[in-house]
């Protein structure tokens, strides 16, 4: 009988705890997301901006022009190293060409950038960043030619149009004249063009 009675007790307590108003379970009561990121240490609303100065835009924009796996075979068997080909320029009548090797290619891009700064040159350009006369290189099995033409942009394919919008220059016809595709060679056959500009065109010697 007292058994009975203590439970009928706890069995009212139970339901006035629940009909009081404002009395929410454990289980129901809702999980305060941002507070619990707050206490993992997890981004907070309107906390102070980061201290952090913006990064600086690179002086030299860069695109990738290949990316081989090479090997090299020693006594005790191969080693493997990645080779990268990259163009650099500034936009702004400045490019290069670059070619790094690495057993990493996040190592390989950075030996790659420096080459090309090392090698980059300057080209002649007019004031409309066109070239100033018709010009034809040869590198190895690469043939280019690079031609001026008035309000066309850039009509250019495969390395040469990436040497030319990295150089800034526009307004110029590109072919290539060569069966090879090896972008390296079409591109260092782009820079050798590009340097052998002159702002007047050289005029023929006259025969005797």
């Amino acid at each position: 009988m007292a058994d009975e009675i203590k439970q009928t007790e706890n069995t009212e307590v139970v339901e006035a705890v629940v009909a009081a108003p404002g009395a929410v379970s454990a289980e129901a009561a809702p999980v305060d997301r941002n507070r619990r990121g707050a206490n993992r240490g997890g981004p907070r609303r309107g906390g102070k901006k980061s201290d952090r100065a913006p990064r600086a835009k690179p002086e030299f924009d860069n695109k990738i022009l290949a990316i081989r796996r090479v090997a090299r075979v020693v006594a005790g068997g191969r080693r493997f190293n990645f080779s990268v080909a990259l163009v650099a320029g500034n936009k702004k009548g400045q490019v290069g060409v670059g070619l790094g090797k690495a057993g990493d290619t996040a190592l390989a891009i950075d030996k790659a950038l420096r080459d090309a700064k090392k090698h980059m040159i300057v080209i002649n350009t007019t004031k409309g960043m066109s070239i100033p006369h018709e010009t034809t290189a040869k590198y190895s099995s690469a043939r280019i030619t690079l031609s001026p033409s008035h309000d066309r942009g850039l009509v250019a394919g495969s390395a040469v149009r990436t040497v030319l919008e990295l150089a800034g220059v526009s307004n110029v016809v590109a072919k290539i004249v060569s069966p090879s595709k090896n972008k390296l060679n079409i591109a260092r056959a782009t820079i050798q063009a590009l340097q052998g500009l002159n702002l007047t065109k050289p005029t023929p010697i006259a025969q005797k």
